[in-house]
């Protein structure tokens, strides 16, 4: 027996609210092998017939005539529901939200028409929910996927539900595997439009049993204190143990695989084939879908969150291929939570400091559906909202100091605001270090022509000195201003006071010049005569001495 071996225990509560009558209604039945939870919301204004009432007791009265967990079967028991409700809609039409769940103890199939809803949580984490049908979940599927319906306009805008006169079709899922320690939370619009799946996870951790839980879900519903109660229903189920299948069980298993796969071979290989060579696409998927999230994962936690988000969409794309909607559903609240914290940096960055701030708790709340995903991040930008905000009133201050020109004052601010900014790490840091490159830039700038000036006063004195023909004083006045220009780079300056120096050393050095002679032309032009006199003087006397 299934049930003897399963630990399944349920506890649910169903009240009025501020109205007099209640239109919900919730029942279920725990057989031997099968199990079926229904939980109905009343929609008509009919004061003696209870569509809620009479679509549950419609519902389990054939479940319990031919227990099933077929698809199929669910359907013809929803079927049933709606034949009911049509054939008793003597005064009014009656109509009815549903939401019901079918177990065999180890698996289950959930059925919604309408808004009643079901919360599927494993390990305190939601993992699966269902998806109303109504105006306001279709806006949001084809607008804006990240909109909460919960207080929606057209959230009570039903496109399908129990007694719809034509087209009904109720949404039944594929069966889906259950764990150890989950737990399912049934409820109608009464509750969930006043509670969010955050709080049922907070509320999960301190409960130890679904009458716990189930309290401590209504406590959270009534502090709203509003001043109309809706009809609400809750009912919560603790599979604490699953039916685990036996050898015997697996063997059937085995050989009905084993069969199939001989009527495989014998239709033909390339049926074969083909599951094969889809067997190996779906593991280089699932491959690909892993190593996506892990990078994802460690370009996060170095708060690279564009790389991590554009590596978290690639891991969803990937479980949409596979078809695998834990993973994807998990993918997705990441990358939500991921663009949630880079708008709210791009907010912060922008000044627009409400902005970021109801974006980061925006992220915190959704983090805590995946084990509180990012809350480190989340928390400390909360945390430091407030030195965000003195860093970019700092930065505005050093731009008003920038543009009156006051660019030692704005450098001062900037290094301030930029000394904060590295303390908490803020991602605007590498706009504020930016700007006080430029900001040195600008003050680089102007003692440079500060220099230029000064070089030009000294070779203007210079100048004036050479005229006076003050040559020394000149010369240090274009030495120093040669100085100058060589420090600011200005070479023809350089040269140009390199030929002034030289010209005022010529003045003040003059090259030395030849002695001046008094002697008559005329005299010197009789000296040669004279000389040779003289020699034929020395002539004679040298024969007359030889003739001695």
């Amino acid at each position: 027996m299934r049930k003897e071996n399963s630990d399944f225990k349920t506890s649910f509560l169903s009240e009025a609210g501020s109205f007099l009558q209640n239109k919900d209604y919730f029942a279920y039945t725990e057989l031997d092998d099968v199990a079926c939870w229904v939980a109905v919301k009343g929609l008509d204004s009919d004061q003696e017939i209870s569509s809620a009432e009479l679509a549950v007791k419609a519902i389990l009265e054939k479940f319990m005539e031919k227990p099933s967990m077929s698809r199929r079967s669910i359907k013809k028991y929803l079927r049933n529901a709606q034949a009911i409700l049509q054939a008793q809609s003597l005064r009014v039409r009656l109509k009815a939200s549903i939401v019901m769940v079918v177990s065999d103890y180890s698996k289950m199939i959930v059925a919604v028409a309408g808004n009643s809803r079901l919360y599927h949580f494993r390990n305190g984490t939601l993992s699966y929910k269902t998806t109303d049908q109504s105006l306001a979940q279709e806006i949001v599927n084809s607008r804006n996927r990240s909109l909460d319906i919960s207080q929606h306009e057209e959230r009570s805008n039903l496109l399908n539900y129990l007694g719809k006169p034509e087209d009904f079709k109720p949404f039944v899922s594929k069966k889906m595997k259950l764990l150890d320690g989950d737990v399912l939370v049934l409820c109608t619009a009464g509750f969930w439009e006043d509670v969010n799946e955050i709080e049922m996870a907070d509320a999960l951790e301190d409960a130890k049993d679904p009458e716990q839980y189930t309290d401590l879900l209504e406590e959270v519903l009534l502090s709203r204190q509003r001043k109309v109660v809706n009809n609400y229903t809750i009912a919560t189920i603790f599979a604490n143990k699953v039916y685990q299948e036996t050898n015997k069980k697996k063997m059937k298993y085995i050989k009905m695989i084993a069969a199939a796969l001989i009527v495989a071979l014998v239709v033909g290989g390339s049926t074969l084939f083909y599951q094969a060579k889809q067997a190996k696409k779906m593991a280089e998927l699932t491959v690909e879908m892993k190593d996506h999230e892990k990078s994802g994962n460690l370009y996060f936690q170095d708060g690279n969150y564009e790389k991590a988000l554009l590596e978290y969409s690639e891991g969803r794309n990937a479980a949409k291929k596979l078809k695998d909607p834990i993973h994807r559903n998990l993918l997705a609240k990441k990358l939500r939570i991921t663009d949630l914290i880079l708008n709210g940096d791009k907010s912060a960055e922008e000044g627009k400091f409400t902005d970021a701030l109801e974006q980061y708790e925006k992220a915190k709340k959704e983090g805590k559906l995946i084990k509180n995903f990012g809350k480190e991040a989340t928390e400390q930008r909360i945390a430091n909202m407030d030195t965000i905000v003195q860093i970019a009133e700092a930065v505005k201050d050093g731009d008003f100091r920038f543009e009156a020109e006051d660019y030692n004052g704005a450098l001062e601010t900037y290094e301030k605001a930029r000394k904060k900014a590295l303390t908490i790490s803020y991602t605007g840091e590498p706009q504020i270090k930016t700007k006080i490159e430029e900001t040195e830039a600008k003050i680089a700038e102007l003692k440079k022509a500060q220099k230029e000036l000064r070089a030009e006063g000294l070779e203007k004195s210079g100048d004036q000195s050479y005229a006076r023909q003050e040559y020394g004083k000149a010369i240090e006045y274009y030495t120093l201003a040669q100085e100058i220009y060589q420090e600011t780079e200005l070479l023809s300056k350089v040269l140009g006071l390199e030929r002034k120096v030289m010209n005022a050393n010529d003045k003040l050095n003059p090259p030395p010049q030849a002695p001046a002679t008094d002697i008559d032309p005329s005299y010197e032009a009789a000296i040669p005569f004279e000389e040779g006199a003289a020699a034929n003087e020395s002539s004679d006397a040298e024969v007359m001495k030889e003739g001695k």
